[in-house]
């Protein structure tokens, strides 16, 4: 994927960046998919999927957003959740706008006014989306549209459904005039600034997640090793999925291997799906334990 600067003849444009924050599980990689127009970031319904600081790009004629989508704002537990607190302050200190996201479901609640306070201490200008409203009748959208202003931030609210569609486009209008002038920062083509890599083994990653439900969610994670292209209309791809015990280890295997070959065909669907090619994928699981603490293995995950 390039990342050559393209740029419309003598014409100003707009480019920025704008970071994403919000508790875990409200939308936000979804969010990020629905505006880009392609997949970018993971979905689950599994709080802290996103653990990276996953950028995607949205061009058009005059401006371009570059979305950071980033791990939900949580209480740092081990050095994996800590090294994800530390992404979302430099994030947000290093964008040009902020966007908190909310459940509309859920409704505002004490982590929602624990990040808007912390927005509200960063110099860039917030605005809020309330996600989920297709879910909700009008009541209840008034609600939450009310408690959304009680958070004291001064930017527009935009009820929308990033699943549907609903309100994105005029949230999205809104944030390209936020955007300051400048050059583009990617070309007009990119919509991830994600080595493929990284992306595939986020992909591999959420068919994990998918598939171990409750069991170990967060103590899984996955890195592609190898990328072969053997042939035209073929790729092999060799991943690891790492996890912290043998007990998890038989999770993830599952009676007769069962599991494991769930997760390799869904992640290699995926896959296809994405290079629009067959694709081979050898899959295998390794213990690693205490990896979450692990600065090394972090390092080489690319969490920083």
């Amino acid at each position: 994927m390039s990342n050559a600067a393209t740029q419309p003849d003598a014409a100003v444009t707009r480019s920025g960046f704008v970071a994403l924050a919000g508790r875990p599980n409200v939308g936000k990689s979804t969010l990020v998919n629905a505006i880009v127009g392609g997949k970018v970031a993971i979905v689950s319904d599994r709080p802290q999927t996103t653990r990276r600081a996953i950028r995607g790009v949205r061009t058009e004629q005059q401006w371009q957003i570059v979305l950071v989508d980033l791990p939900g704002v949580q209480r740092p537990r081990d050095m994996l959740t800590e090294r994800m607190a530390g992404r979302v302050r430099l994030e947000l200190e290093g964008s040009d706008a902020a966007l908190l996201v909310l459940n509309g479901e859920q409704g505002v609640g004490a982590g929602d006014r624990y990040i808007a306070q912390a927005l509200a201490e960063v110099d860039v200008p917030v605005t809020i989306a309330i996600n989920k409203v297709d879910r909700l009748d009008r009541g209840a959208t008034v609600a939450v549209l009310a408690a959304a202003a009680e958070l004291d931030l001064d930017g527009e609210i935009f009820p929308i459904s990033a699943r549907t569609g609903k309100g994105v486009g005029e949230l999205v209008e809104h944030l390209a005039e936020l955007m300051p002038q400048g050059p583009f920062m990617f070309s007009a083509q990119a919509i991830s600034d994600q080595p493929l890599s990284v992306l595939l083994a986020e992909l591999v990653r959420e068919a994990a997640i998918r598939r171990t439900f409750q069991e170990l969610p967060h103590a899984v994670e996955a890195i592609v090793e190898e990328i072969e292209r053997p042939r035209d209309g073929l790729v092999r791809v060799r991943a690891l999925l790492w996890v912290e015990t043998e007990s998890q280890k038989g999770i993830v295997v599952g009676a007769g291997g069962r599991m494991i070959k769930a997760i390799g065909s869904a992640a290699r669907k995926e896959i296809e799906r994405e290079l629009d090619c067959h694709v081979h994928l050898d899959l295998s699981v390794r213990v690693r334990r205490d990896w979450r603490g692990d600065e090394g293995l972090l390092d080489r995950l690319g969490i920083t």
